[in-house]
């Protein structure tokens, strides 16, 4: 779908109009950071929303719009009945549960998804991948025999691995702390910039928008209802972390 040799980080277009029981869905915005925060609280839509854009999450209802396009090219449209699958859609999604494949090994965990390239090509990926997500010393572990930690550092190799244009991080840092998650962030935000790979992050800490200097989209109870710098938008949460910080 995409034509090869592509530059610059891939627009993304979104218009959703959703519902899944009483929950209803009403996001409409256009993406173009290279790093964008989905921040709200927990069952303000975050998770829907990253797994509509994954093509994971199929809403049974036909009532409201479903549209998503990247670089132009839609990847669900329900005017037209179009669903891409997840694998077509040049995507991938870490979510707080890193779901490795329990029979794999982490390096073949982490190739699973280049079948395309040849052995000596996919061996050097997969040192790259792990490498990045600061895994190299767990190669030959199986994932029961991972920290919840690890098994998130080998899931963000395993999505990075066949160079998607769109990253979908569904709150992956849980089970790591502050200071390992922000050397993490140091080297992921240097390598997806390098390689072109849009990123959007759901999570309720606002620090990981300040971080990341990160476009930042605020959704409650469904609804997005700002979208802009962290520093604008975050402006009342920023406030009452202060406020927490001086009453300590």
């Amino acid at each position: 779908m995409w034509a090869a040799g592509l530059v610059g980080v891939a627009v993304l277009e979104i218009a959703l109009d959703s519902r899944r029981g009483s929950f209803h869905l009403q996001v409409e915005c256009r993406l173009a950071s290279d790093w964008t925060v989905i921040f709200g609280p927990s069952g303000s839509g975050k998770s829907t929303l990253l797994r509509l854009l994954a093509g994971l999450d199929r809403t049974a209802s036909n009532q409201g719009h479903r549209r998503i396009l990247l670089d132009g090219v839609p990847l669900t449209d329900s005017g037209q009945r179009l669903q891409l699958k997840p694998g077509r859609r040049h995507t991938a999604l870490v979510a707080q549960q890193p779901a490795l494949f329990p029979h794999l090994s982490v390096t073949a965990n982490v190739a699973y998804g280049l079948a395309g390239l040849d052995r000596t090509a996919r061996a050097a990926r997969v040192e790259e991948m792990l490498e990045l997500a600061g895994a190299a010393h767990l190669v030959n572990r199986r994932p029961r025999d991972l920290s919840g930690g690890e098994a998130q550092r080998v899931a963000i190799a395993r999505a990075l691995a066949p160079y998607p244009r769109l990253l979908l991080l569904d709150e992956p840092f849980s089970a790591l702390d502050g200071a390992a998650t922000d050397a993490l962030l140091e080297r992921l935000q240097l390598w997806l910039r390098v390689h072109h790979v849009q990123t959007v992050l759901a999570t309720h800490d606002a620090t990981d928008a300040f971080i990341t200097g990160a476009e930042v989209a605020l959704v409650r109870e469904g609804r997005l209802i700002a979208l802009g710098a962290a520093a604008q938008v975050l402006a009342p949460e920023r406030d009452r972390l202060a406020r927490r910080l001086g009453a300590v």
